[in-house]
C-alpha cells in the first residue's frame, strides 16, 4: 500500500474533515478539500481548525515520505483570505529542509481561483524507526 493510500486510509479525523491527499512523493504532497456547509464557522466563512486539518494532512504525508516515522512538534498558521463554501481547496506542502532529525516543512494553501488562503510552516521530528504502511 502506498503511503498516500494508508494515510488517506487511516487518517480518520483528515478523512471525515473531507481532506484527502491527491499526490505524494519524496518530500512532496498536495491535499483538496472541498469546502461544505459542515467546515463553515458563524460567520459563514471555513473554520480555521478544517484549513489547519488540511495542511496538516499535506504535511504529514511529506514528513513521513523519506519512510521513517516522522512527528509534527510545531505548526503555524496564517490566514490570508477567507475560503466558503462551494470553495475546492488545495495545500501543497514542499520539505523546504530535508534535515536528517528536524526536517521544514511549508504548505500553502489555495482556492480553485489559485489565490493564496493559508501559509503553514512546521518543524518535525524524524525518529530512525521506518514509517510502516
Amino acid at each position: 500500500m502506498s503511503l498516500k493510500d494508508f494515510l488517506n486510509r487511516n487518517d480518520r479525523f483528515a478523512a471525515n474533515a473531507g481532506a484527502k491527499l491527491v499526490e505524494v512523493r519524496e518530500g512532496y504532497a498536495r491535499a483538496e478539500m472541498t469546502v461544505t456547509s459542515e467546515h463553515l464557522n458563524a460567520g459563514r466563512v471555513c473554520q480555521g481548525g478544517a484549513l489547519f486539518t488540511l495542511a496538516d494532512l499535506a504535511m504529514a504525508a511529506v514528513m513521513n515520505s523519506h519512510g521513517k516515522l516522522t512527528l509534527s512538534i510545531e505548526s503555524t498558521i496564517s490566514f490570508i483570505r477567507s475560503a466558503v463554501e462551494g470553495d475546492t481547496l488545495t495545500a501543497e506542502a514542499v520539505e523546504t529542509v530535508n534535515h536528517h532529525k528536524i526536517p521544514y516543512i511549508e504548505v500553502k494553501i489555495t482556492n480553485r481561483h489559485g489565490e493564496l488562503v493559508c501559509a503553514f510552516t512546521g518543524i518535525a521530528y524524524r525518529k530512525q524507526q521506518d514509517f510502516v504502511v
